[in-house]
């Protein structure tokens, strides 16, 4: 079955960096889209970012020029840097794939969650 595995999450300080990386397993990553969403407590889930299986990026604009989401198909490991952290980027990131054949799925893959890893930012 389709595993995506989270890591990277942490306590970080406001300003600071921090990398997410994505595992995926049980599928054919490269006909897949991956994505990142978070949800911050008492709050929805909201959608960050999406790449194609060739590099096409979709980002949210709160994060635009913040947040870059790239993937590394030889590895099945897609990847969300964060930069300029916030406190109000504390949240719980997940990973998500989609297929490729779907339009929507590429702009905002969904169809597969990772458990989540806790981003922590502190003032």
């Amino acid at each position: 079955q389709v595993q995506l595995v989270e890591s990277g999450g942490g306590l970080v300080q406001a300003g600071g960096s921090l990398r997410l990386s994505c595992a995926a397993s049980g599928l054919t990553f490269g006909q897949f889209a991956m994505g990142w969403f978070r949800q911050a407590p008492g709050k929805e889930r909201e959608f960050l970012a999406a790449i194609s299986w060739s590099g096409t990026t979709y980002n949210r604009d709160p994060v635009q020029g913040r947040f870059t989401i790239s993937r590394d198909n030889a590895k099945n490991t897609a990847f969300l840097q964060m930069n300029s952290l916030k406190p109000e980027d504390t949240a719980v990131y997940y990973c998500t794939a989609g297929p490729q054949t779907s339009q929507r799925q590429q702009m905002r893959p969904d169809q597969y969650w990772g458990q989540g890893t806790q981003v922590t930012v502190s003032s």
